[in-house]
């Protein structure tokens, strides 16, 4: 089943220029296109300057049709407000007119085969997305729907340095910012992102989200090598253990080197032990007991622990989910 993305940037509006909303179209749709590996990810259609309602509703529309695995839209440009609700607006932009309402995407998403449907919004005012007419509070989303808006309903978006402020947080994200230790970059990891990025004096991101799981939306390198996560079983059986060390398990402690050593010496299989324990202390799922670095763990015969991150990924690799 496909992976498609609708991604639309537009900067000639006629009284309100914007300046970055062309370019952070470019930027997402490079992106999204490959993993960073080269790999193919989405099959990306790029609209720039869209001029009409009309044809921003079929694109958006086109879209949403059909059953596949992944639809994702990506919008950067103006949005307003009205008191019948929010749109995402358009150059031949009219007071009663203005756009493509917000509630009619809902609509065309409720409506839709597609699997996963993911809306990222940069537009002012785009949080109020998703949001039941009658209680504006709430939100009414549809199984498998997950969306990410740069402000709230209440709020206006900023544009800084040839991008907007939320999509220069989510370029970064996509780039391996919001990457998990397996290298898959979510919706949800986007979204903690970017709000860590933001104090509460900017704009505030809103993540809506109805889906049983998350769907990864890019690839980038692994911070750490997927058979040195599944090797966390072979060295450690229960969570809360602590893996005793001492001095054969650094590969320095040997005669042949030319410093002071001591008993025990390195032993080639706790040598590769500690290597290995190293490489998940630097990703942060382990940690030495009583010293700061893992060297004096094992020269002093003291012990390392799982963190609580590495006690989760512990669980997945016992129960091969990684």
């Amino acid at each position: 089943m496909g992976r498609k993305a609708l991604i639309i940037g537009i900067d000639e509006y006629q009284t309100a220029p914007l300046h970055g909303c062309v370019n952070d179209a470019k930027e997402i749709a490079s992106l999204l296109k490959t993993n960073e590996d080269d790999s193919k990810n989405f099959d990306v259609r790029l609209e720039l300057n869209i001029q009409k309602k009309e044809k921003l509703s079929d694109a958006i529309q086109s879209l949403f049709a059909g059953d596949d695995e992944i639809a994702l839209l990506y919008f950067s440009g103006h949005g307003t407000t009205k008191d019948d609700g929010e749109y995402l607006c358009t150059p031949d932009y009219t007071h009663n007119y203005p756009g493509v309402k917000l509630s009619d995407i809902t609509t065309w998403i409720k409506n839709s085969k597609c699997k996963n449907k993911i809306i990222i919004l940069d537009s002012c005012f785009s949080g109020g997305m998703g949001n039941n007419p009658l209680m504006a509070e709430c939100a009414e989303l549809v199984k498998g729907v997950t969306i990410l808006a740069a402000s709230k309903e209440s709020e206006c978006s900023v544009e800084c340095n040839g991008h907007g402020v939320f999509t220069s947080l989510l370029i970064g994200a996509l780039k391996g910012g919001a990457s998990d230790l397996l290298g898959n970059i979510t919706p949800g990891s986007i979204y903690a992102y970017i709000d860590k990025a933001l104090n509460v004096w900017e704009q505030r991101p809103v993540f809506k989200t109805n889906v049983q799981e998350f769907v990864s939306l890019r690839k980038v390198k692994a911070p750490i090598a997927c058979k040195d996560l599944k090797a966390l079983k072979d060295l450690f059986t229960n969570p809360t253990e602590a893996f005793p060390l001492n001095p054969s398990f650094e590969f320095t402690n040997d005669p042949e080197e030319k410093h002071s050593y001591v008993r025990p010496f390195a032993l080639k299989e706790n040598v590769e032990k500690l290597k290995l324990l190293q490489k998940l202390e630097r990703v942060g799922l382990v940690e030495p007991i009583g010293t700061e670095h893992m060297y004096f763990a094992a020269m002093e015969s003291k012990a390392c622990k799982l963190t609580p991150l590495g006690q989760y990924y512990l669980l997945l690799a016992q129960k091969e989910r990684i």
